[in-house]
Parts: structure tokens; C-alpha cells; sequence
């Protein structure tokens, strides 16, 4: 049997090269697929090259969400908190759109990188800032995220697009009579009118948590 050839690298090899084409494979195969030999081929070297600049695969891992982190906007400990983390939610659910696979290694792995440090030091001292204390802060950037990563999740996965909602809600009208689900179904005849699209707004779910939090924090 022939022996596999490996095309010679025409870049120089480091970590941040190593890393970005780990994102650059991530974002065309899916984290999934991702290998160190794999990640070898296309930066053309052998796989025990990559050792000289990462650990392991998880430590690639850790390294490319850091780099995702550090693209989202940090918020700010002056000015006004709600409109600070209202932006900083924006921007990482814009961040994460971009790198679909990043949601779910945020939310399964203990990512202690620079980039996710900083964003996660400058939240708590936008809430601390803000008024809170630190039991609060850490309910209130929590909430704040699992709602960002619930949402960025669900548009990523969810089986149709916007529009394929009404013809969707026509054929599965059958399913929810309205005398046993009134409600589904009176929904359902809105989308199916057009009274009513059927998109969801990251904005209302935010202001919805955040003027909650706003009335635990109470007066100032």
C-alpha cells in the first residue's frame, strides 16, 4: 500500500494558525468531524506537528471558543447598565450565529480563556456597578445567557424558515381542532392570515428580563 502523502504546509505553523483553521474547519464540517489529523490535512503538516503548539484536541477546543468570546462586545461599568448588557446580549447572539457550533460548547465546557474571562469580569462589573450585589449579578448575567443561548440555539435547529411558517401551520391545523387546543389553534389561524408572522424578537424577551431585574435591584 502506498504511503499517505501530506502536502507540505505553505503557512507558518503557531497556535493562533492552528486555532483559526480549527474554527475555519468547524464552520464548514461541523465540531463534530473535528480531528486532530484532520485539522493536520488541512493545514498540511503531520498530526504530530500540532503538538508543538496544542495540547489536545480539547485544548483546541478551548481555544477557538475563546476566540469567539473575544469577538463578542464587553459591556461597560459606566453609563447605563440596561442598554450596556442589551447590547452585549445583541452582539453575542450575532457572534454565535456566525460560529454555530460555538452555543453548545459555551454551555458544556469550563471555558476559563483570557477573551472569556474578560467578557465574564466585565459583565459582573456592569451588574456590580449597576447597583447589584454579587448573589445578584451572577442570577442576573445566568438569566441573561440562558435566554441568549436558549434563542440562539432554537434558530439554529428550528426545522423551517420564516417563510415556510403559514403553509407549516396550515398542514398541521388538522392536528390542534379547536375544540380540544383553542388556543394553538387560534394562534395558528393568525400565522396561517397573516396576522401574525411568527418570529421571535431577541429584543422583547430581553427588556422583558432585564425590567425585571431592574425591579429587584430596587430604587438607587
Amino acid at each position: 500500500m502506498a504511503k499517505k502523502t501530506v502536502r507540505k504546509s505553505k503557512v507558518s505553523l503557531n497556535r493562533d494558525v492552528v486555532l483559526r483553521t480549527a474554527i475555519q474547519f468547524a464552520n464548514q464540517h461541523g465540531i463534530e468531524s473535528l480531528s486532530m489529523r484532520k485539522l493536520a490535512e488541512l493545514l498540511g503538516v503531520e498530526a504530530m506537528s500540532l503538538y508543538n503548539h496544542v495540547s489536545n484536541k480539547d485544548a483546541i477546543l478551548d481555544g477557538i471558543v475563546d476566540i469567539v468570546a473575544g469577538e463578542i462586545e464587553l459591556p461597560t461599568l459606566a453609563g447605563d447598565w440596561k442598554s450596556s448588557m442589551r447590547r452585549r446580549a445583541m452582539s453575542a447572539h450575532e457572534v454565535l450565529m456566525r460560529y454555530p457550533w460555538a452555543t453548545m460548547l459555551i454551555v458544556s465546557r469550563p471555558n476559563v480563556g483570557p477573551a472569556m474571562l474578560r467578557y465574564v469580569d466585565a459583565t459582573i462589573g456592569c451588574l456590580v456597578q449597576a447597583g447589584f450585589s454579587y448573589a445578584m449579578a451572577d442570577h442576573a448575567w445566568n438569566a441573561i445567557d440562558s435566554y441568549v443561548y436558549g434563542f440562539t440555539l432554537q434558530k439554529l435547529n428550528f426545522p423551517f424558515q420564516p417563510e415556510e411558517y403559514a403553509q407549516v401551520a396550515e398542514t398541521f391545523l388538522p392536528q390542534i381542532p379547536a375544540d380540544e387546543y383553542p388556543y394553538l389553534n387560534g394562534m395558528s389561524q393568525q400565522v396561517i392570515s397573516g396576522r401574525h408572522d411568527g418570529l421571535h424578537d431577541l429584543q422583547l424577551g430581553l427588556d422583558l428580563i432585564l425590567d425585571g431585574l431592574l425591579r429587584m435591584r430596587g430604587p438607587q
